[in-house]
């Protein structure tokens, strides 16, 4: 399978609607840029919604981490960068970054851990044998991508225990 590394399609333009108080971006409309550069990239996978249509079987977000790094203002377009960090028999585990087109600063990162879920039963299944053939190749192409730092995380304040 041959699959762009790193997945760099979805853009997006920061709508009045999503600005707040502090006259920039909410920090909810991130999450919508990359949950529909998400679904993008499940498209090309292979497990977006033509897949759960013919499958009644879809994908449900388990956790995520986003980090904010450079506030984006009305009116700015973006770029979101993808990568498959690794996938199990159930799990797709990707990491985001979104950058401003205008100087090419990362505005903020998202991980995500991704189940696939059997949308009638609601519960997690195993990927069929041709979807995780497709998302390991996916993914051993990401693979020679460099590990981001931000990867795994936790959210901490330094020098405290939790």
């Amino acid at each position: 399978m041959s699959f762009p590394t790193p997945f760099a399609r979805y853009e997006a333009e920061v709508l009045p609607a999503w600005i707040d108080a502090n006259n920039h971006m909410n920090m909810a409309y991130y999450v919508v840029i990359f949950d529909l550069a998400t679904d993008e990239m499940w498209d090309d996978l292979g497990i977006g919604i033509a897949y759960k249509h013919a499958t009644s079987n879809g994908t449900f977000a388990a956790r995520g981490h986003i980090a904010y790094e450079n506030e984006m203002l009305l009116g700015e377009r973006g770029r979101v960068s993808s990568r498959i960090i690794g996938v199990d028999s159930k799990r797709l585990h990707t990491a985001h970054e979104l950058f401003r087109l205008h100087d090419g600063k990362r505005a903020a990162t998202f991980e995500l851990l991704s189940l696939h879920v059997d949308l009638v039963s609601r519960r997690v299944a195993p990927w069929p044998d041709h979807i995780l053939a497709g998302l390991t190749a996916a993914a051993a192409a990401h693979a020679a991508l460099p590990l981001p730092d931000w990867v795994g995380r936790p959210i901490a304040i330094p020098g405290t225990k939790a």
